[in-house]
Formats: structure tokens, sequence, C-alpha cells
């Protein structure tokens, strides 16, 4: 695999060897940033045997980057895919073996731990995998055939969780665990994506407290103000790491850090324990990546790179609302706009690129980006297609949309003007953007598959993300996949050839060179230039529902190299001549002798 070579590579040239002085030295300069009242050489020695770095003196030389263009996550559920009589994690082994191992490197398994609400993300129990789901053993095989990427809920834990069971008895640990605030204070600058009571009252052995609750008043937040916390957090990377994780999904990380006066966002303490994993985890095996999930306006988003020494990849919240109002206005400006406003990730860092997710369609990354008369016109035209939309407080009783909750299938049944016949066409022209743009590319495992809005999930639960969370009885499933008349099977040939494609150019590695195209608002192009600057590759997308034309002298080809199209197989030899782009056609441009499979 790859991704086993790729290992190989960075145990060798790659590696500089250090000492475990040097880890203890690097750990308590984080410290007495974050606790400058903790004794630090104390603090550094419990961290470093937490994570089990004592036998490790090896880092990966700075800006060594384990990934390329062949390199792509499924992002699932544990139990998306059921069959009778079998674990769920078994059966997506089975599915990710027989239908995907030939376009994935990675899986990123949603939260697989025991969990009270918001399907995972309030975890009971961060030591155990669900036992509705399989155990310990199905998740390390499916890290034994590929680079498995686990979600580290940081923030907060179920309220039903031990250690919330021990704040209420005010017992250890737990009793210090949890933040204590004071209903009088002024809250009004906390920043959240909710419209619950940042506040619960709770009784206690100690008499009535109120924990504070960033998302619902079942996560409830961890006060990593407490050392010990922090200490906890360290050990339950190492039992994933134990369990064949090497890639962590910092949940919610932002909020990390409370302070009074403050958003209570993006502090300086959340960035330099985000610093602190990730000197941690690369002393302790350097394929180690740490992605985080900071579903926050793009430039601050961007923060979390830190000077290449914070996240090694941050999710492009950016780019699910902005490709989604392109392909709805047939207007790629703002999407034009704001890819020439992202920097190069540095070397040693790289994009996530997703268009859909478990979650929905986030708002906030495209403020300042979007007019708000524009996410109005998003979020109304989603409804009409079946969505729901999510809210958030402003903090002084004012509300403002914070997702779009829909199936990313359904988000493509037409334009602002309704639904038209070009679903399937506009649905893969999306992804054509998103795989030809620089970063690391991850498909939402329903996008795969072309599921639909699960109105029925969203009635059961009454959680408006169940709507693109549907459960599928995989041999149902695997009927329909067969099926060359179903649109799954349509959507899946179409988006596994895409991936393929991409898999084999250069041009398409995470870092490779990006320049964005101006070619008109109904055109959205970019060309990407191999890091040895052997392939070109001009990608370019019709987002109207009208044929449009492509001119070949406006992109500048090099006369003395032959052209053709990765997408249709056609050859361009008049570089004066025009392409005729039906709605939604992609056309990838390349000057590379094409593989022979």
């Amino acid at each position: 695999m790859r991704w086993k070579r790729t290992i190989g590579n960075l145990r060798g040239a790659e590696m500089v060897h250090t000492t475990l002085e040097e880890l203890q030295q690097r750990v308590e300069e984080h410290l007495r940033l974050i606790y400058p009242d903790q004794d630090a050489p104390s603090l550094a020695r419990e961290l470093i045997a937490a994570i089990g770095a004592e036998g490790h003196c090896a880092m990966p030389r700075p800006r060594s980057e384990p990934w390329d263009e062949s390199d792509l996550f499924v992002i699932t559920y544990g139990d998306t895919l059921k069959r009778d009589g079998e674990p769920p994690l078994h059966t997506l082994k089975d599915f990710l073996g027989r239908y995907l191992a030939h376009v994935a490197t990675g899986v990123h398994i949603l939260p697989f731990f025991p969990y009270s609400s918001d399907d995972g993300f309030s975890v009971i129990d961060y030591a155990r995998v669900n036992p509705s789901l399989g155990q310990w053993q199905d998740i390390r095989a499916i890290a034994a055939d590929t680079r498995l990427m686990a979600d580290l809920v940081i923030n907060h834990c179920s309220s039903r969780s031990r250690w919330f069971e021990q704040f209420k008895a005010a017992q250890a640990p737990g009793r210090d665990y949890f933040i204590s605030a004071e209903p009088a204070e002024d809250y009004h600058q906390v920043v959240r994506p909710r419209t619950s009571d940042l506040l619960r009252p709770v009784e206690t052995a100690e008499g009535r407290k109120h924990v504070w609750c960033t998302f619902s008043h079942d996560q409830i937040d961890l006060n990593f103000a407490n050392p010990a916390v922090l200490v906890e957090m360290v050990r339950i990377i190492q039992l994933y790491l134990s369990q064949g994780v090497t890639v962590f999904r910092l949940d919610a990380v932002a909020f990390l850090w409370k302070r009074l006066g403050t958003p209570c966002l993006n502090l300086p303490e959340t960035h330099e324990i985000v610093r602190l994993l990730r000197t941690l985890v690369s002393f302790y095996d350097p394929r180690i990546l740490l992605i985080t999930e900071t579903n926050i306006p793009n430039r601050e988003n961007l923060a979390y790179f830190g000077n290449g020494n914070e996240a090694h990849a941050i999710y492009n919240f950016s780019l699910p609302p902005l490709l989604l109002h392109t392909l709805l206005t047939g207007d790629c400006n703002a999407l034009k706009l704001w890819q020439m406003s992202m920097p190069p990730a540095q070397m040693g860092t790289t994009y996530l690129n997703f268009i859909a997710s478990h979650d929905g369609i986030g708002l906030r990354p495209v403020e300042g980006l979007l007019e708000e008369k524009q996410i109005a016109a998003i979020a109304t035209t989603m409804e009409v297609f079946g969505g729901r939309i999510s809210w958030r407080s402003l903090g002084q009783g004012g509300l403002r949309p914070y997702e779009i909750n829909i199936a990313l299938y359904d988000a493509m049944k037409g334009t602002l003007n309704g639904p038209d016949q070009h679903q399937r066409a506009r649905f893969l022209c999306a992804h054509a953007i998103m795989l030809s743009l620089e970063g690391l590319p991850a498909i939402y495992l329903h996008s795969f598959l072309g599921t639909e809005n699960d109105h029925d999930k969203v009635a059961h639960t009454g959680n408006n993300r169940s709507i693109n969370r549907h459960s599928w009885d995989a041999d149902a499933l695997e009927r329909l996949l067969e099926s060359v008349e179903s649109h799954h099977h349509q959507v899946f040939v179409g988006l596994c050839q895409l991936v393929r494609l991409r898999q084999q150019q250069a041009a398409f590695h995470p870092g490779a060179t990006q320049f964005v195209l101006h070619l008109g608002d109904e055109l959205f192009g970019v060309w990407r230039q191999s890091r040895m600057r052997d392939q070109s590759v001009f990608a370019v997308a019709n987002v109207t529902d009208r044929p449009q034309t492509l001119r070949l002298a406006s992109l500048n080809l090099i006369g003395t190299q032959l052209w053709w199209d990765l997408l249709s197989g056609e050859d361009h030899p008049d570089l004066h001549g025009e392409i005729a782009l039906a709605p939604y056609q992609s056309v990838w441009l390349t000057n590379r002798i094409r593989d022979v499979e």
C-alpha cells in the first residue's frame, strides 16, 4: 500500500534523531505558555509517559509530507452499512475492501464509542467500542487494511460519562474535570453554534452548580484549565494509537479554552494545546497526523496551520457552501475570489477538501465571503429541495442560519430557479471541481452511494442532521450498485472514475502549484502543475445549466506539446480551437502521456 511505502520513507531519509531530553524541553516550553503557574518539568514528564514516548527518539524532518495525489479518505459512520447477524464494523470492512479499495487510501470512521446523543459526539466512554458496532479487534482489522482516522472528541463528553457522574458525586477525578460557572456573569461575548442555554444547572453532592455546555446540555465541556484533563486526553490518544489509529480529527477544538470577557473561541491557549499535541504525537510516531475540525470563518480556520507547527491539515470549511452557491447560481465569482485569496499551504501542511460530511453544510465559513442575501437564497432553495436549516444564537437574542442539513445529492437537484434534469451532472461537476483543487480530498460514503434525504430518520430522531445519516441494508445497497439503471450505480461509477483519474496525475498532488484561471463567471478553472514541472492540468468546469464554450487560446497552452482531456479522452491539437461544454461538464486538459492501465 502507498501508505506503508510512505512510512518507510519517513523512517529513513526523512527522519532526524533527537533525545528524550529534547522532547522534555519542547513540552515544557508549551506548558509554560498554557499553564504558567504549574510545575512544567513534572507535568511534561507525566505527558510524555501518557503518550508512551519514553522509548522513542525520532521526529520527522520539518515539512515532510506523508501524502500524495493518490490519497483519498472516505468518511463514514461505523453503522452506515448493516447486514443481519454481522457486526456493522465487519460489514464496513467488507464493503471497503470489495468496492472502494481501488480508490480509497484512508477511512474516517466517525465516533465509534458508546454515546448518549449527537450520533456519537456525546461520548460516554472513550476507551470502549460501542458494542452495537463491534469490538476493538474490528477497528484493528480495518486499520490493518487502510489509513484510519478517528475522532478525538476533545471539547466535551456525555452527561452520562463516568467523569460527570463523579462530578455530581463530588468525587475525584471527575469533580474537577468540568467548568462550574456563575449564571450572574456576563456571557454575551461567548460564540456558540447552538441556541440552547450556555449553562446547565446540575444538582451535586456540593449543592447546585451550573456547568458550561457549548453544544448541548448532554455535552458537558471539559475543563482544560485543569492540566489533569489534558493528561487524560493524551492517555486516550495513546490508546487509539495502540489500536491502529494514525490520523486524529480534533473535534470542535476551537472552543477548547474558556476565559470570560472573550468569545471563548480560538484563544491562544487552544492553539498552544494543538502545538503541544503535535509535538507529542510526532515524537511518538511520525506517521501520525492531526486534523483540526474548526467550522468557523475562513481567516480563523487558516490560523490552525500555525507556523507549520499546529495541524497537519485543516478542514476547508468554506468550500462546501461556496461550491453550492456557485452551482445554484451559475456564477463562480465568489468561489474564484476565495480561491485566489487562499494562501498555498506550507510544506508539511495541507487542506482537507470535502463537500459533504455527516454534519450539514456550514454557513459560518462564508461569513465575509457571501452576502447575507446570498446565504438566505441558498437556505431557501435547500428547503425547497427537502433540506432543513439549523440555527445558532448570536448571544443577544438574535438567530442566524448555522448550517444546511441536506443530502448532497438532493442539494444538487437544481438551481435557484428550482429542480431540473441536471442533478447527476451537477453532482459530478461538484466533485470534479473539488478533486482538482489543492489539498487532500475526502468523500462522504453517502456521496459515493448517491444517498438521498432520509426524512424518516429526522422524524424518528428529531435531529436535522439525521437527514444525511441514512443507514443502508448492505445487501439491498449492493443490488442497487450493480443495477446500471440505478442512479446509485451511475453516481458510484462516475465518482470512482474521477478519483482514479485524479490519482494518476502528479499535477494533482495536494501541494502541487495552483493558479486560478480567469474565464468569466460561467467557467471555473484552475491550472495545476506537478512539482517536477513535467505535467500541467487545466481543470475547467461549466458551472451553469446552459452550454458554454471554452476557447483554448484563453489558456495559453504551450504549442509544442500535445494536449488532451483526461475525462473524455479527446485530443485537442488545435490550440486556437474551442471546446463545447454541456451543462456542468468538466475537462481536465493535460500535456502528459496517458498511463496505460
